[in-house]
């Protein structure tokens, strides 16, 4: 049963490779077997990431860049791949409504949301000439409910945007073999969410939310994501999936 779930042969881009999420990511992805394409901004933490472990590769990137995210697909591509893509980049600024520009909004949806419809749009490009692939994309539980009391308009229409992005774009590449899925992660301990994380009233907030009463383990991500990405979900596409200790069933 174990391989169902291995991804040996398999070449892998994880965009928001340097932190969190992303990093995590990469760690699961080589572990099954993948060699893994590092992408982000912060090269000293890509090259960390890539001494860690013989299948990372670090290919320093912006997702905002169109000729970064075409130079990290052609380098998958060299070593033939990509057959997996995870879009695990993120920013989230948390600005009343009314206090936040209209640029401070676009430059949310730019990393968000308009990158990981670049970086998908060059992926599928080079799977559609072959055996096809799997995208997966880092929504968040924002994607699928509002954010109050906390003040995350940008990023709650990124995110909300790129989950219906991908069940449009699962419909539109399923001919294609190519399945594009979601997960929507809830509360985590990460750079982006340390500031929620950090205090033990904020805490008392994600646990009095969540009926599981804790916080996540970036290790309970590993499940959903080798589903997605490995031959055991090749009958999924276009879903999203909450893991989120049932915080959006309330």
């Amino acid at each position: 049963m174990s391989g169902l779930f291995a991804l040996d042969g398999r070449v892998a881009v994880v965009t928001g490779a340097s932190s969190g999420i992303g990093r995590h990511m990469c760690g699961v992805l080589a572990e099954a077997g993948a060699t893994v394409v590092a992408a982000a901004r912060r090269a000293d933490r890509l090259e960390e990431l890539a001494e860690s472990h013989r299948r990372i590769a670090a290919e320093p990137c912006d997702v905002t860049s169109g000729e970064d995210c075409a130079r990290v697909v052609a380098l998958a591509v060299a070593l033939g791949g990509p057959h997996i893509l995870v879009n695990a980049a993120g920013f989230g600024d948390p600005v009343p409504a009314f206090e936040l520009s209209v640029d401070g909004f676009r430059r949310t949806l730019d990393v968000d949301l308009t990158a990981a419809f670049e970086m998908s749009l060059r992926a599928a490009e080079a799977m559609r000439g072959g055996a096809g692939g799997s995208i997966v994309n880092i929504a968040s539980i924002f994607g699928l409910v509002g954010s109050w009391p906390l003040v995350q308009a940008a990023y709650c229409a990124a995110k909300g945007g790129l989950v219906n992005l991908t069940r449009q774009l699962g419909a539109e590449w399923a001919a294609e073999g190519i399945r594009v899925n979601a997960i929507a992660p809830g509360w985590f301990p990460t750079e982006l969410t340390e500031e929620t994380c950090a205090g033990e009233q904020s805490m008392q907030y994600v646990r009095r939310n969540t009926p599981m009463g804790r916080a996540g383990r970036l290790d309970e991500l590993d499940g959903a994501l080798l589903l997605l990405a490995s031959d055991a979900g090749t009958y999924i596409t276009g879903q999203t999936i909450a893991v989120d200790g049932g915080w959006t069933v309330r």
